[in-house]
């Protein structure tokens, strides 16, 4: 019997998805070499490269030479295929990078939030895009996803953001909306603990992990799962929303101690708090507070103190359910890991027998920025593909 025609169709797209996610992974390589990697037989691969030349989605890459003298043209996949953007709204800074499918960044923006209402940043955001499009030299149509970092949990059924206590009237209803239509892309909103995680993965200290856990202290508290490559959302979207854990003798806004959450007791605003209540005054922020402490502030020194046997209990609570072999500290806070590790460590054995290995963020403050780009890519790597091999 011969194989109906959309099976063919099926198998020759399967065979040039796999020879460019090969080449996309492991690097030029020639005809033979895809042949003998991937099982194919050498006219197999010849006309599937040939297939994606004229879709233009690879691209002749070099020369080698083979045996007996004989010279092998080598392939890569073609970057300019497609472009992705990402954005990283924060409460202090908006960041914005476009990059071409080889995950190269092209542009990138950061301006300071000085937003004050939720419009205002949606707004800035869009205007901060915009900004890294034009210096890129691309229009709206030239990308094929947009991903968005934000505080809180984007909730699909009701297109608004929950949780982002530090965005005030950031889950109005229509906000998305009003940032997808003014970019004009296709656009998808994600937690910036997950998508901080995915950069650390992808780009920083948890390269290889097979499972680890990446802790953002900021303005606020979030964390980020990511199990054999892949993020853990939980049934909700809301895994990782280690600041809502409550927490015994937690002083808030200068109030007594009382029940309250993680997030009250490890964050920027609670190193400030501890401070200010150990003496320390002036105008105030966590990184004024380390600087502090690194030049022998004693008030300074005991506040990042407390930040630290605080972050061990997260830390430890973390551990206990999830078993991860990598925690990695990030965000404005865990800039100052080096002040926070040994304390970290110091209470983690005291405090549990349970001892995953604890170090500082390596993609730093472009790690919520980074994810958002993996993100956007993995979206956009499968549609470019479809789309251009349907048309050639």
């Amino acid at each position: 019997m011969t194989t109906p025609p959309w099976n063919r169709q099926r198998l020759r797209s399967n065979n040039e998805w796999l020879l460019l996610e090969r080449l996309r992974l492991e690097g030029p390589a020639s005809r033979a070499q895809l042949a003998r990697a991937s099982g194919l037989s050498k006219p197999t691969v010849s006309s599937a490269l040939a297939a994606l030349e004229r879709a233009g989605l690879v691209r002749e890459a070099g020369t080698h030479a083979q045996s007996r003298g004989r010279i092998a043209v080598l392939y890569e996949p073609d970057p300019r295929a497609g472009h992705v953007l990402g954005l990283d709204i924060g409460r202090a800074r908006l960041r914005t990078a476009v990059a071409d499918l080889s995950g190269a960044i092209v542009s990138r923006t950061e301006v300071r939030n000085r937003g004050r209402a939720a419009t205002t940043v949606a707004d800035a955001a869009v205007a901060c895009a915009e900004q890294a499009l034009a210096e890129a030299g691309l229009t709206p149509a030239d990308i094929v996803h947009t991903a968005v970092g934000t505080p809180g949990v984007f909730d699909r059924h009701t297109g608004r953001v929950r949780y982002a206590v530090n965005l005030p009237g950031w889950g109005r209803a229509g906000l998305v909306e009003r940032m997808r239509e003014s970019l004009g892309t296709p656009l998808s909103v994600h937690n910036d603990a997950n998508l901080a995680a995915l950069g650390e993965y992808t780009f920083g200290a948890g390269a290889g992990s097979r499972l680890f856990v990446y802790v953002l202290i900021g303005t606020g508290l979030g964390m980020g799962v990511v199990a054999d490559g892949e993020l853990f959302l939980g049934a909700h979207g809301a895994a990782g929303e280690i600041g809502f854990l409550p927490l015994d003798g937690v002083p808030v806004s200068g109030s007594a101690p009382r029940r309250g959450m993680l997030e009250d007791a490890v964050s920027a605003d609670a190193v400030v708090r501890t401070a200010r209540a150990l003496g320390m005054t002036g105008p105030l922020t966590a990184k004024r507070v380390f600087d502090a402490a690194r030049t022998g502030d004693p008030a300074a020194g005991t506040a990042v103190r407390q930040e630290g046997e605080r972050l061990a209990l997260a830390v430890a609570s973390v551990t206990a359910v999830l078993d991860p072999d990598l925690v990695v500290l990030g965000g404005g806070v865990g800039r100052g890991a080096d002040l926070l590790l040994t304390t970290v460590a110091g209470t983690l054995h005291r405090l549990t027998p349970l001892r995953p290995r604890v170090e500082a963020s390596t993609a730093g403050d472009d790690a919520v920025l980074l994810g958002a780009l993996t993100t956007a890519l993995r979206a956009a790597r499968p549609l470019v593909f479809d789309r251009r091999t349907a048309s050639s």
